[in-house]
């Protein structure tokens, strides 16, 4: 089984998320099932086929989040040799060298990447591109828009 990199961050949100469903959700559901049988025949009872298909979801997404915590190779960015490389967990300052512009990226594992929140994906053509530059080099990051070339001015390690 391969392993899958995660964040200290991305891990806490994980196993969160897997309390959230355990204690709250599964528990929920199955009461939402229970009041749902009450309401008599289940072959035309909306309510609980729906009930039950939820509860499939929800289990489903246990197991998906249990696996991945078990396969988890967790990676602290403080704890890592702070040389100025763009490693997996970095926070890193870009610049557009077309556009002049600044852009500021963590590269993180799948299921923590949020473009909008400045977390890519270490698969990402971006991240595949940066990975092992340092502060000062130029990357080319190929893009459905072409190539973008990019500055690396600075990686934290926070």
């Amino acid at each position: 089984m391969d392993t899958i990199p995660m964040t200290v961050n991305g891990s806490k949100a994980l196993e969160a998320e897997l309390l959230r469903l355990k204690d709250e959700e599964r528990p929920r559901i199955v009461a939402d099932i229970a009041t749902a049988r009450e309401h008599g025949d289940l072959k035309e009872n909306a309510e609980y086929h729906a009930a039950k298909e939820e509860q499939g979801f929800i289990e489903g997404r246990i197991q998906e989040i249990e696996s991945k915590l078990s396969r988890m190779q967790l990676i602290d960015v403080k704890q890592l040799n702070q040389d100025g490389r763009c490693v997996f967990g970095t926070t890193i300052t870009l610049l557009n060298l077309s556009d002049d512009s600044e852009t500021i990226y963590q590269i993180v594992g799948e299921d923590e990447s949020d473009i909008s929140l400045g977390k890519i994906s270490c698969h990402s053509p971006i991240a595949k591109a940066l990975l092992g530059n340092e502060e000062g080099d130029e990357v080319t990051v190929k893009a459905p828009i072409g190539d973008i070339l990019y500055e690396i001015l600075e990686v934290q390690y926070i």
